[in-house]
This record gives structure tokens, sequence and C-alpha cells, in this order.
């Protein structure tokens, strides 16, 4: 769903800049079969640290690489396994007093006095927060590097003659 998502809003806006590499990227919260995008509402919000605290849940964010005009993308994901502490109702009002859960998957950021919230984490920090920096850059130098090379990203035939592939 979160590669999905991401590909969706790099099309829409790399039809609008085709000559750009567009990155597009979406974050979704998990616990078991359970799904928690962004809440709509204060209760939303509450109900989902209440479900969440004390429990390990993952956050995964989908990224799509998108060059319009080279007709070239790549998706790729991460995932991170969060451990709540145990939290009180009165914990989780005074934590959104502070941090407006409404633009924010699972209804918390880390980066914003996560350390109310979080136990453990085990894998990619910058993934919680909404960006898998690591795994970007590599798979974004990938990306660029094909482009450079001629081998994709570029209009018409490459240099073998062949007709460039479409978006895989």
């Amino acid at each position: 769903m979160a590669r999905l998502n991401a590909c969706r809003k790099a099309r829409a806006v790399s039809q609008q800049f085709p000559d750009a590499v567009v990155i597009g990227v979406d974050t979704l919260v998990s616990a078991g079969s359970t799904i928690f995008g962004k809440p709509r509402t204060m209760a939303q919000a509450g109900r989902m640290l209440a479900f969440l605290q004390g429990r390990t849940h993952q956050v995964t964010t989908g990224v799509c690489l998108i060059h319009w005009r080279g007709r070239r993308q790549k998706t790729f994901s991460e995932q991170t396994d969060v451990t709540f502490r145990a939290l009180t109702r009165d914990q989780i009002r005074r934590y959104h007093r502070k941090v407006n859960p409404l633009d924010k998957a699972g209804a918390y950021g880390i980066q914003e006095k996560g350390e109310h919230l979080v136990q453990s984490i085990s894998g990619s920090f910058s993934n919680v927060v909404g960006l898998p920096l690591e795994k970007l850059r590599a798979e974004l130098g990938a990306f660029l590097a094909a482009c450079a090379t001629g081998t994709v990203c570029r209009r018409g035939r490459r240099k073998n003659g062949r007709k460039n592939a479409g978006m895989d």
C-alpha cells in the first residue's frame, strides 16, 4: 500500500516535470492486520496511540523514483519495528497537546518528543521519521548512475540501438 501511494504521488508530479527525477514517498504504521494512516480527529489520534501503547508495531515507508521522459521507475520500501512504552491516557493527551498528531501516520512523530512514547526501535530511525535515507541514498545513486551512463532516462534509442524499456 505504501509503495502504491508513493507511486501515485510521484507520477502526478513527474508529469508536470518530465525531465526531473521525482521522489514520491508514503509512510504507514501497522500492528498485525491493522493499518494506521493519518488520524482525522484528535479522538481518533488518541485511540491510535492507546492501541499502539505497550506494543511493537511496524513503520513501512514506500518510495518511488520516476523519470517520466526517460520512462524509468524504481520502487522500494523499508520497514522498521518500533516498540512503545506502556502509556496512560493522560500521557497520551499530554503528548498530543505538545505534538500535532493529525499530519502523522500512527498519530505520532518519533522526531517530535518521541522519547516520551518509544521504548526501542529495530531498523532505520530515518524511516520512522518518514524517509529511509540510507536505502534512498543507495537506490537513488544507482538510479542516477543508470541515467548518467545513457542506458536509461533518455528518449529514443540506446547506444546499442535498442529502444529504451518502459517503466518497470
